[in-house]
């Protein structure tokens, strides 16, 4: 099921965004894909720290901005990234949200703003 990242402190939407739930889809993420209008939420399992919410852009064909937001729903860092680039956040993070270059300055997201997924009708 689809679900619209929408930045409740802005009033703004970051667009469509799937759950990868499984190890395959989170293996797989957005590798190999020219289209990004749908991103991609990778759910970190509780307690893995700063390093445990990293990311690598290997076999990535286009730039990706990502969010890293922490259990209370708060943006605790956010990021453009390149193919072949890795990054770990500045905090640890729940939800790592992938989003088309772009979606973050558009929705003018910023650390410390609060969000939420909101079901979208099929």
């Amino acid at each position: 099921m689809k679900r619209e990242v929408i930045n409740k402190t802005r009033g703004t939407s970051l667009g469509a965004v799937r759950f990868a739930r499984t190890f395959m889809s989170r293996f797989r993420g957005l590798m190999l894909r020219r289209d990004v209008e749908t991103g991609l939420v990778l759910e970190i399992p509780v307690g893995r720290g700063r390093y445990g919410s990293g990311i690598h852009m290997f076999f990535m064909l286009v730039p990706l901005d990502v969010l890293f937001v922490d259990g209370d729903m708060r943006v605790v860092d956010s990021v453009t990234l390149r193919p072949w680039q890795i990054y770990n956040p500045r905090k640890p993070a729940r939800y790592v949200i992938e989003l088309r270059e772009g979606k973050i300055r558009d929705s003018g997201t910023r650390v410390g703003d609060t969000i939420e997924f909101r079901a979208l009708e099929s």
